[in-house]
Order: structure tokens, then C-alpha cells, then sequence
């Protein structure tokens, strides 16, 4: 039998390199409170990355009130973040070791490695703004750079963006909650800008329930759905007995409502920042061009603007690394989250000299939003109905076992094939139902399955992949009693102790 692993030191200091990986984290040394894990969200949430979804979602033809309101029902989708973040106090570890109780041990690898190369590429994204905005900047300055230097600010980036998730959560809570006054303040200034010029009647050139539904798959992937993944890695650091409701409400204050207001804020400057020229802009390799010679906004304060949105970025990837390290780490390789950090940062850069070189930042996002789409919402649906399957309850020590006589192995061979069966529906259901199909002006091609087709471009694969893949696992579980006998097993084991 493996040893599980534990956390035993009594203090995470911040500004120390934290040494936990995926071991579980005693009561004694979890320090965290929903208040804190609301607080290292919303550091994040205050992020320009949702500034720039807001005009994204604009050069879909959308009207600034129908824009309104899929900002408003899209994020509705944080309250799956605070679901999914639930399950962390309860089992003590990460959202791909607390896994292995849905897909098996084996199986739960395979999804680690998906959740890694998905991280990777919310890395690449703000990497790509980072340099974008820095690119900008020097531009404001009178200054050319070409591309060797592009090449040389992305190594630069790559290197100081690892500093915070190298140290850890704790550093990155602190850090995180630190900013929220100071970006506030800088949004607050550019919304000045906003209110005064944006065209709040502003009319888009699409219309359509089906382009609607096109929008807002995209809102919803790149607001709560995205994120789902990841929030049990830090909300392990929070007390088991820990008020349900409580967590949710913190964590949906923290992302929700900052991101609402800043995809507004984007959605509002593109409406006088509309012309085909910088429509091109906002659509092409690097959004920040729309920023620039323009007559609304002032040099200065679209400089002060960048800066603290370079900064933004660097905290809000220090997320998404510290997550690919300890998901790698669930994948089954050896190697500590630190230099795990190191590694996917590493990776990330090499990546971002690729995808700066060929291809725009929104044909790259809109291809992101269907890998978000396609897998993570399979999995969320069987990750949430196998947690309601099982009363709400994990053995903490048989989640860090991946030998045969574990629990959580698996069915056959390390698998829940309940779980494979139903994820790969979802993953099915959740293609065929993907669109591609909004107006040419923002895709250079069409991508239309025989439903979406049947419904004239209409996108459902948002709602079917969590949805089937949810039913099917339920069917699969209720016919087979797979988690019954799991739960039977684990009670024993506790009545033994």
C-alpha cells in the first residue's frame, strides 16, 4: 500500500516556498477562511482579461443591452465555481486527487493531464496580454520594437510571472488581496472615460436567438466554467466544518461582480472605440491596438492603465500556474510543485512565441473556449453528481492511495468506467452541439455540426456536456451501485478506526 500523504507543519508562511504538493492538509494547519478565499479571488477577478472578453463579446455584432445582459446571466456561472470549491474542506486536497473518488485513480490521471494542458493555455493567454499591453507602452514612448524583442519581453515575462505560485498560496493570497484597492482605483478612472463617451444605445448588426446562445456559451466558459477546475486547490486551506453557504456566497462576491463590472467597462469602451479599423484591432493579434491613437482616453491614463494591467496579469496567471503544478503532480510525475511551477512556466513561453507569431488573440480565445467547453463541462457535471452520490463525504487518507486496495481505485484496472462512459457522452454531446457560426467578421471560417446546422448556428455545448454527462453518470451509478458499495466500504473503514 502507498503511504498517504500528509501536511503536517503547523504555519504556511507567505513569502516562504510552500513544499505542499497534492498531500493532504491537516485541520491544524488550515488557515484559510471563506473570507480569505472570496479576497484571493476577487485579486484576481479585478483582471483586464475580462476587460478585454467585454469587446470581445461586442465584435460578435451584439447590441450594448443585449451585450447587458449576457454579461449579467453568463456569470451566473461563478456560482458553479463556489459549488465546485465545496468539496476541498471536506477532503483536505486538490480538485484532481479528490477526482480519483469519480474516475478511478487511473482515470483521474488522464483528467489531471487535460486539466494541465488547459491551464498552459490560460497561461499563453496572459502571457499574450502581458506582452501586448508592454508592446503598447512602447509604442506610447515612441518606440519600435520589433521581433527579437517581442521574443525577449516573453522570456521576461515567463520568468516573472512564476515568482508568486513558486512561493505558494499563502504568498499569492496575500499578494492577491493587497492589489484590490489600487486596481479598483485604476478601473474606476478608466470607467470615467467609459461613461462619458460610451454609446449606450449602441447598435450591433446581429441579432437572433441563435448568435445569442453563441455568446453566451462564450461568457459562461470564460467566466465561472473555467474556473471550476481549480477551486478546491484552495479551498483545502479551509476548515472542514466550514459553513456551506458561507464559502459559495464569498467566493461568487469575489468573481462575479468584479467581473460583471470590468466585461461591461470592455463592452462600453468598444462602443466608441467602434470604428472597422479598430474593430480589426480589438479582433486581432493584439486588443491593446485599440487603445492606442485614439481621441476618447488620454495617452496618460491608457498608460497608467496598461501598467496595472500587466500587473493584474502576472497575479491572475500566479492562479493558473500554481494549479497546473499541482495538477501535473496528480498526473503521477514525481516532481515538487514548485519546480513544477518552473516547468509549465517554461513551457507557457515557449508557446506564446508560437501562438504571437501565428495566429490573432481572438481566434485564439475563441478556439480556447471550445476545450473549455468540450471537456471541462463533461467533467464538472460527474464531478458534482458523484460528491452528491456519496452524502457529501471523502475518506481524506484512501484519496492520497493509488495502489489496488484503495477505495477510490477504480472499477477495473484503476477506472470508474461509469464515469468514462458518461464523460465521453458529454464530450459527444458537447461537440455536436458546439457552433462556430457568428458573423463572418470575427471567425475566418465556419464550423457547423448537424445540430447546431439544424438550428441555424445555435450553440448548446455549454449546457449539453454538464448536463448529459451528469444524467448518463447518474443512470450508470443508480443501475450498477458502484458509489453505494464505495460508500459501504468507506463506513466500515471509519467504524474500524
Amino acid at each position: 500500500m502507498a503511504a498517504p500523504q500528509v501536511h503536517s507543519s503547523n504555519k504556511i508562511a507567505p513569502f516562504v516556498v510552500e513544499q505542499i504538493g497534492i498531500a493532504h492538509i491537516e485541520e491544524s494547519t488550515r488557515w484559510a477562511s471563506p473570507r480569505t478565499i472570496g479576497a484571493l479571488w476577487a485579486g484576481s477577478s479585478i483582471n483586464v482579461e475580462y476587460f478585454v472578453y467585454g469587446a470581445l463579446l461586442m465584435g460578435f455584432g451584439f447590441s450594448f443591452l443585449t451585450a447587458v445582459s449576457l454579461i449579467l446571466i453568463g456569470n451566473l456561472s461563478f456560482f458553479l465555481v463556489g459549488i465546485a470549491s465545496l468539496q476541498g474542506p471536506e477532503a483536505g486536497t486538490t480538485t484532481f486527487t479528490i477526482n480519483r473518488a469519480a474516475f478511478g485513480t487511473k482515470g483521474s490521471k488522464v483528467l489531471a493531464l487535460l486539466n494541465w494542458v488547459t491551464l498552459i493555455g490560460f497561461e499563453v493567454e496572459g502571457l499574450i496580454l502581458i506582452v501586448g499591453a508592454a508592446l503598447v507602452l512602447f509604442q506610447l514612448a515612441g518606440m519600435h520594437v520589433g521581433g527579437v524583442q517581442e521574443v525577449a519581453l516573453i522570456i521576461g515575462a515567463s520568468a516573472i510571472q512564476a515568482i508568486l505560485p513558486y512561493f505558494g498560496h499563502a504568498t499569492m493570497a496575500k499578494v492577491l488581496r493587497m492589489m484590490i484597492i489600487p486596481f479598483i482605483a485604476m478601473y474606476v478612472l478608466l470607467s470615467y472615460f467609459g461613461v462619458r463617451h460610451g454609446v449606450m444605445n449602441f447598435k450591433g448588426v446581429s441579432s437572433g436567438w441563435q448568435i445569442y446562445s453563441a455568446g453566451l456559451a462564450f461568457v459562461f466558459a470564460l467566466s465561472g466554467l473555467g474556473w471550476t477546475n481549480c477551486g478546491n486547490d484552495y479551498s483545502r486551506y479551509v476548515a472542514r466544518d466550514v459553513k456551506k453557504r458561507e464559502l459559495v456566497g464569498w467566493i461568487f462576491l469575489g468573481t462575479a461582480v468584479p467581473e460583471i463590472i470590468l466585461m461591461l467597462l470592455g463592452a462600453t469602451t468598444f462602443t466608441f472605440l467602434s470604428s472597422n479599423t479598430q474593430i480589426a484591432q480589438w479582433n486581432g493579434a493584439n486588443p491593446f491596438q485599440a487603445l492606442y491613437a485614439q481621441n476618447f482616453i488620454p495617452s496618460w491614463c491608457v498608460a497608467a492603465f496598461l501598467m496595472f494591467a500587466i500587473l493584474q496579469l502576472f497575479a491572475v496567471n500566479s492562479l493558473d500556474l500554481y494549479s497546473s503544478g499541482v495538477s501535473l503532480q496528480a498526473v503521477g510525475i514525481r516532481i515538487k510543485r514548485y519546480q513544477a511551477v518552473l516547468l509549465d512556466s517554461s513551457i507557457a513561453c515557449t508557446l506564446t512565441v508560437s501562438a504571437m507569431f501565428q495566429s490573432t488573440f481572438s481566434l485564439f480565445m475563441k478556439e480556447f473556449v471550445g476545450v473549455i467547453i468540450v471537456w471541462i463541462g463533461p467533467w464538472l457535471g460527474i464531478f458534482l453528481v458523484d460528491w452528491i452520490l456519496r452524502k457529501y463525504k471523502y475518506n481524506a487518507s484512501e484519496l492520497q492511495r493509488t495502489d489496488v486496495n484503495g477505495i477510490y481505485y477504480g472499477s477495473a484496472g484503476g477506472w470508474n468506467w461509469n464515469a468514462a462512459v458518461a464523460f465521453f457522452t458529454g464530450m459527444v454531446s458537447a461537440t455536436l452541439c458546439f457552433s462556430k457560426a457568428p458573423p463572418p467578421v470575427n471567425f475566418p471560417f465556419y464550423w457547423m455540426t448537424p445540430i447546431s446546422n439544424h438550428f441555424n448556428g445555435a450553440d448548446f455545448s455549454a449546457f449539453a456536456g454538464v448536463l448529459i454527462s451528469a444524467l448518463v453518470y447518474t443512470i450508470l451509478e443508480k443501475v450498477s451501485g458502484y458509489v453505494a458499495r464505495q460508500n459501504k466500504a468507506q463506513l466500515d473503514l471509519e467504524l474500524t478506526k
